[in-house]
């Protein structure tokens, strides 16, 4: 009878613990208190070393969790899928309970695909035994698995254990349901008062700001941006509904408006400005007005009023963030306070009027003008970075012509100024000093690189190289090198096929991916992007890049020096022994490289790297004649993406109806036989021109796109490059495994009216 009422005396207060444990979730405002804070202390509940609870991602079919390590937050991503504990239990819907994780036979009981992952334990010294796996669910709807580890005493869980788990689960589910819930509500309604003049107007409903809400880039970008760029809201409707909601005025950018006196553009730092999104503007009747991303801030109010106590009365005038920069980059790095001015004619005229320059008084020279100098060398990069360029060349000649700077822009060259030619020598000597290079030398050519926050507004680098022309000049060209993250994968612009192969490919765990073009065709760009879909925190991934240009968090990143021996070769040597999962290779240059990342794949790695070569059949043979063993080339390969840029049609672009002449034109480049088999009626075909406006600077372009042919590594394929077949042979399997050429896809993106058959013809030949 004493024993009796123990065991119920026990069972109320686990009863109770059970139930304490429950409001605490139920009072829980977000996922991180449940999935952190709380997580740990439900372990006590069953007496257990560990528990893991998992939220599934239905739209990635992933499992995720998250865990304290150190100060930081780190996730723990599985697949939905049968092959793992948690994942068996998310995909069956049903509850398991192992005995002992090690067993083989046990696990194949419950599911043939079943495995237990062990290289956690091996990591960590600790030892799996017990788990028991139980799903979240609500209303039919998966929310996740709570996965129990090891009871203490090494005992198996019991039917009590069971039931409790799966009660807690079905509250955990009902937690979890309202946080998101909530956080949807909470976010439509804030956004309702924010865009009521967006909404009155019907130029959005809450369907969209909803879907708005939740992309990608809302937390980086804002939802103002996002709703312009991805949802068509105008700027100018944008800038009406702020200027109703925050009940200030909303003001735009405009060049012409002169800077505030030198001394009070001083007190505050362009970088402060740059972080906090403001700008003094102008002093208007005793009244200081000020720009302002969000004029209703108190908090900044109140320190500007700090900033200038001589006002007593600040204004405040809202502006979109990018107008603020514009702004602050006018006033402090293109105006009379800076190193650089609003026109480069002003600047010319700061120069002296001094003889024809002479090469042995160079140094001096420079030295001399450093100061007007300097101004003119940043404002053409400024400008360039400014104007999205990605090539700077600065071309001085012989005699007395004048030295030309042209800038590439969307691929095409363009001139952007002719600067007096007595500083032919002046100019490439001091891009010379900004990177380090030798301003005495020039007989020979010479490479380095310019990290221009060291001289001006802008966080951005720039490769340069110097090359000895006639007349003992120096050409020098500036690449702007592409900073930031990489581009979201569904916004490569890959066709239905291309999307999915190149997909299917990067998730295998090991073989050879390659992205193929000629220089500045976006071949980075797009591995990046591939590696983004696979960079979970269970990957342990190496790049080798020369120079990093994009970066990626969770990617393990290393620059080459070849001028000290550390090629593409020795890096790659250097990741095998460093546990990958995956390798990027920034470039095959050579037979060793490329032998070495044969190799990799071969050894149970997913290794990327790039070529420069003209089409995806033309790789193979140029790897095939660097003499790779064709048996372990063909075996490696998974897939081959050769890629173009094209310029894209700008918004102002004119649709119209192509002649017959034309529409037969098309239709045999893109060759007859596979042009019947794309359904496409040639009397429905309409293309586009271009025209020209402001925003595209009348050239009726803005912006590129990609042109992509991708071969998959196919048996047939496989067997072809064994054989060292003629590369017409690899084309025409290729094409029919379903590829489609260069020009091809470039055709059928100009009958979407994303490009017209002039631009795929200048970067396509088949």
């Amino acid at each position: 009878m004493l024993q009796e009422t123990d065991a119920l005396r026990q069972q109320l207060e686990y009863r109770k613990r059970l139930m304490d444990k429950i409001n605490e979730i139920h009072s829980a405002d977000n996922l991180n208190t449940i999935l952190i804070n709380i997580k740990d202390s439900i372990a006590g509940l069953f007496n257990a070393e560990r528990i893991t609870i998992y939220l599934a991602d239905s739209k990635r079919n992933l499992l995720i969790s998250k865990v304290m390590s150190g100060t930081e937050i780190q996730q723990i991503v599985i697949p939905i899928s049968d092959t793992s504990l948690a994942g068996y239990c998310a995909t069956s819907g049903n509850m398991i309970n192992i005995t002992n994780a090690y067993d083989p036979h046990e696990l194949k009981m419950i599911g043939s695909n079943l495995k237990f992952d062990d290289s956690w334990d091996k990591k960590t010294g600790f030892v799996t035994r017990q788990v028991l796996c139980v799903p979240m669910k609500f209303q039919k709807a998966l929310i996740g698995v709570i996965q129990i580890i090891n009871k203490k005493g090494n005992v198996p869980y019991n039917d009590t254990d069971i039931n409790y788990a799966m009660e807690l689960a079905t509250s955990l589910s009902i937690a979890i349901h309202n946080i998101y819930r909530l956080s949807v509500t909470t976010k439509v309604i804030r956004h309702k008062e924010r865009y009521n003049y967006l909404l009155d107007k019907n130029l959005i409903d809450d369907k969209l700001l909803e879907k708005a809400s939740t992309h990608p880039d809302v937390a980086k970008a804002g939802m103002d941006t996002i709703l312009m760029s991805e949802f068509g809201i105008s700027r100018e409707d944008m800038a009406k509904n702020l200027s109703f909601y925050f009940g200030a005025e909303f003001i735009g950018y405009d060049p012409t408006v002169p800077p505030l006196e030198e001394d009070l553009l001083k007190r505050i730092k362009p970088e402060r400005l740059n972080k906090e999104w403001w700008v003094p503007f102008k002093i208007e009747n005793g009244i200081l007005h000020i720009i302002i991303d969000d004029p209703t801030d108190l908090g900044r109010q109140d320190m500007l009023k700090f900033v200038y106590p001589e006002y007593k009365r600040i204004s405040f005038t809202a502006a979109f963030r990018e107008d603020i920069l514009s702004y602050i980059n006018l006033f402090y790095y293109h105006g009379t306070s800076s190193s650089s001015n609003s026109s480069i004619d002003d600047i010319l005229n700061k120069l002296d009027s001094s003889d024809d320059p002479e090469i042995e008084s160079e140094s001096q020279r420079v030295s001399e003008q450093d100061s007007v100098i300097v101004q003119l060398v940043n404002k053409i990069i400024i400008d360039a970075v400014n104007n999205k360029v990605s090539d700077i060349h600065i071309e001085p000649f012989p005699g007395k012509e004048d030295v030309q700077v042209r800038m590439r822009v969307d691929g095409r060259c363009k001139v952007y100024q002719k600067i007096p030619y007595k500083y032919k020598y002046a100019i490439p000597s001091r891009i010379k000093i900004m990177c380090n290079l030798d301003i005495s030398e020039r007989r020979k050519p010479q490479d380095g690189k310019i990290d221009f926050k060291k001289y001006g507004p802008l966080n951005v680098e720039l490769r340069v190289a110097t090359v000895p022309t006639a007349g003992q000049l120096e050409d020098v060209v500036m690449r702007v090198l592409a900073s930031g993250e990489p581009i979201p994968y569904d916004k490569l612009g890959l066709t239905e096929r291309n999307s999915r192969v190149l997909d299917a490919c990067v998730r295998q765990p090991y073989g050879l991916v390659l992205v193929v073009g000629p220089t500045g065709s976006g071949k980075t760009t797009t591995l990046h992007s591939a590696i983004s879909v696979i960079n979970t925190i269970d990957t342990k991934i190496w790049t080798a890049e020369d120079p990093v240009e994009i970066t990626q968090r969770g990617l393990r990143q290393v620059q080459v020096h070849p001028k000290i021996g550390f090629t593409f070769a020795a890096a790659l040597r250097s990741f095998l022994r460093a546990d990958p999962d995956v390798i990027m290779v920034g470039e095959m240059r050579d037979q060793e490289t490329a032998e070495i990342a044969v190799e990799c794949s071969l050894t149970g790695h997913l290794v990327f790297s790039t070529l420069h070569t003209n089409s995806a059949p033309e790789t193979i043979t140029r790897l095939l004649d660097m003499e790779l063993d064709p048996f372990s080339f063909s075996d490696a390969i998974l897939c081959i993406l050769a890629q173009r840029l094209a310029r894209r049609l700008c918004s102002c672009k004119e649709e119209y109806v192509p002649s017959q002449s034309e529409l037969e034109d098309i239709i045999i480049e893109y060759g007859a036989e596979h042009f019947a088999k794309t359904g496409i009626n040639p009397a429905d075909i309409k293309l586009f021109k271009a025209v020209g406006c402001t925003k595209c600077g009348d050239s009726g372009y803005k912006g590129r796109l990609g042109l992509h042919e991708l071969l998959e590594g196919t048996d047939a394929i496989k067997a072809l490059v064994k054989r060292k077949s003629e590369i017409e042979f690899i084309r025409k399997q290729a094409i029919e495994d379903g590829m489609t050429t260069l020009k091809q896809d470039g055709i059928l993106k100009c009958l979407q009216g994303l490009t017209d058959m002039k631009e795929v013809r200048k970067v396509c030949i088949k």
